[in-house]
């Protein structure tokens, strides 16, 4: 995965919306980081999980989905199908974190495939409870190395095996769907 591929495309798609109007600090793109952090925390005390089964069944069986429909574009069908399946889940929480850092990255201009992510060290997650896994990311987020949070997100999401590359994926997909500023988000 080149994740500066995914910086370049989170940034482009947060400025066509809009999120880029104005300077903000750093402390304000990282809070925003943890925020989605803590959207994964409350969707897990909901136990909230994406239905990856049932989107991708939506995706391939139905007709606006694969654009079939002749008076529906088949965009509709893929934002209805995120929301029913996916939409606040805790692996979209998780992903939101992923694309703030790839847009924040943008910002900075920071190269994120100079960092080995393969072979760096990083937490053991297995006997943290979601709660302190979402703690100790945040930890990270305070020292403002978007690698090191990054490879830490991925490190959670391998130990819980999630495949946080496939839900960052459906997530910019339906982000790029969205309208200007999301219906008048300030930020």
């Amino acid at each position: 995965m080149n994740l500066n591929e995914l910086r370049d495309r989170a940034y482009k798609n947060a400025v066509a919306h809009g999120w880029h109007g104005e300077d903000k600090s750093h402390c304000h793109w990282l809070c925003l980081v943890i925020s989605e952090l803590m959207e994964a925390v409350e969707a897990d005390r909901k136990d909230n999980h994406a239905e990856k089964e049932y989107y991708e069944k939506r995706i391939s069986n139905s007709l606006v989905c694969k654009g079939l429909h002749p008076s529906i574009p088949k965009e509709k069908g893929l934002a209805v199908a995120f929301r029913d399946f996916i939409k606040d889940s805790v692996e979209d929480e998780l992903a939101d974190a992923c694309i703030r850092l790839f847009d924040y990255a943008g910002v900075i201009d920071c190269d994120l495939d100079d960092f080995d992510y393969e072979n760096s060290d990083t937490d053991d997650y297995s006997e943290m409870t979601f709660t302190e896994a979402m703690y100790n990311i945040t930890s990270y987020v305070m020292e403002w190395n978007v690698s090191e949070i990054l490879n830490e997100i991925f490190a959670f999401c391998k130990d819980r095996k999630i495949d946080i590359f496939w839900h960052i994926e459906q997530k910019m997909r339906y982000n790029e769907l969205r309208p200007y500023k999301h219906g008048n988000k300030a930020y």
